[in-house]
């Protein structure tokens, strides 16, 4: 069972969670405590991410292909 299965969706592709400051104190798999679920999920999801297993990496390009893009208004 995924327990962070409700932030998912919400993750950002810049690899970010927006979660409240409410002090509910949780503690991962491996013993570390979080201020609260939101804030445990983001690390983990950040983490998977990163591993290359999560969501946030589906549009990003390789360093070699990124370019300097000016965003024009």
């Amino acid at each position: 069972q995924d327990d962070c299965s409700e932030f998912r969706s919400q993750f950002e592709a810049g690899g970010r969670l927006s979660c409240t400051r409410e002090n509910a104190p949780v503690r991962d798999a491996s013993g570390k405590q979080h201020t609260n679920k939101c804030l445990m999920c983001a690390d983990k999801l950040k983490k998977e991410a990163q591993r290359g297993g999560g969501t946030v990496q589906r549009n990003r390009l390789p360093p070699s292909e990124r370019t300097n893009q000016v965003r024009c208004s």
